[in-house]
């Protein structure tokens, strides 16, 4: 929890957006901090089942602060142009392309495979309550602080973060690095195995639907509340921060009581309800502002419960030698999906108003709960049920 708070990737934006006054350099930090994660994602997995996966933890951690150490140290940062920094955020993303899968391909090596579930919630706690801390610390620090010295919290939460995983006990895999690697097999080898399982390659396709209806509604909540209720700033606040607070709840519920025993139910049932949130939202009138607050919350305690049920499905449903390529490409396919939907959600809330994605992401959430329980072979897929 520690190193999530002190790590700047969620804060690297943040000041850049605030340092420029500019929406456009805001949104192109956005844009770098996911956007070399998508192209470089589905083929990290061949490093990470190739070699040594506490190194590759360890490295990735490393590569993420140094990108940013080397700009401190060299005395730059302060006045350092966006665009720098946006490259900076950019090689950042680059280092998460690894640290991520990998730290989900780890897990089942040291997690029974029944607490998954409940594993996947502690994981999602610990990232709601960054999310809920970390932009606060971050805007308070950036007043009492240069940026220059700002960042050298990143580099403190990477040396918790790299001694934590020097003494954690990790099994390498028998036989992983007797083979030469070689990117494109391995990554080939990887899609196949995915494909493989229908199941699980349609429960990718449907994260990725998922990603697509609501990767932009975090995004126009400002706008609905500010342009569309006619809020104040404080009530916007009000709106982001239930929401955040509704992530944490449905992260602690999974935590505790691990969700249904049928993941592909879980995964169901919330999108089913997160369709509700959507289509309520999007129908509310303009005084109906509180309303959108309430809604927002229960919006937020379906997220952590869809991606956690997915983790666990796809952890226990492949060998760990192929864990590593499933979790990248995996990956890789939700984070393409961002741009598409942040661009053409952008473009319709231009000419129609915000509320015309919340109606379209509802029905998009429908659909992806129906494919759930009415394709027998992703109904079917949770393999922990059958034992």
């Amino acid at each position: 929890m520690i190193c999530a708070m002190l790590s700047g990737e969620a804060k690297l934006p943040l000041i850049t957006g605030s340092s420029t006054g500019s929406p456009m350099i805001l949104s192109l930090a956005l844009m770098a901090e996911f956007l070399p994660s998508a192209l470089i994602s589905p083929f990290a997995g061949a490093f990470i089942d190739r070699y040594s996966r506490k190194a590759v933890m360890i490295i990735s951690d490393a590569f993420i602060s140094l990108t940013c150490a080397a700009l401190a140290l060299s005395g730059s940062f302060e006045a350092a142009p966006a665009w720098l920094i946006i490259a900076v955020i950019g090689l950042r993303s680059l280092g998460s392309a690894y640290q991520r899968p990998c730290m989900h391909a780890i897990t089942p090596q040291i997690v029974p495979a029944d607490q998954l579930m409940r594993c996947a919630g502690y994981s999602q706690t610990i990232q709601s309550v960054s999310r809920i801390l970390s932009p606060a610390a971050a805007a308070a620090l950036y007043l009492l602080w240069s940026l220059s010295h700002f960042i050298w919290l990143d580099i403190l939460g990477a040396a918790v973060a790299i001694i934590t995983v020097l003494i954690a006990k990790i099994p390498r895999l028998a036989g992983a690095e007797r083979r030469k690697l070689s990117v494109w097999r391995d990554t080939a080898e990887g899609l196949r195995v995915l494909r493989q399982k229908r199941g699980m390659l349609g429960i990718v396709l449907i994260g990725a639907l998922y990603t697509f209806a609501l990767m932009p509604v975090s995004a126009l909540f400002p706008i609905m509340c500010l342009q569309f209720f006619g809020g104040t700033s404080v009530e916007a606040g009000l709106v982001e921060t239930l929401f955040a607070f509704g992530t944490l709840a449905g992260a602690l519920f999974l935590s505790i009581f691990g969700g249904l025993k049928n993941k592909i139910h879980n995964i169901a049932f919330m999108t089913f309800l997160m369709t509700v949130c959507l289509i309520t939202a999007g129908l509310l009138p303009t005084s109906g502002i509180y309303a959108f607050a309430a809604v927002a919350f229960f919006m937020g305690i379906c997220a952590p419960v869809v991606w956690g049920s997915q983790t666990a499905l796809l952890q226990q449903n492949f060998a760990p030698q192929f864990m590593g390529r499933v979790m990248s490409i995996s990956g890789g396919i939700r984070l393409i999906a961002t741009p598409l939907s942040l661009a053409l959600s952008g473009a319709l809330s231009e000419r129609f108003g915000a509320q015309i994605w919340f109606l379209i992401g509802g029905f998009l959430t429908c659909l992806c709960g129906v494919l759930c329980l009415a394709v027998p072979f992703i109904r079917n897929s949770d393999e922990s049920v059958k034992k």
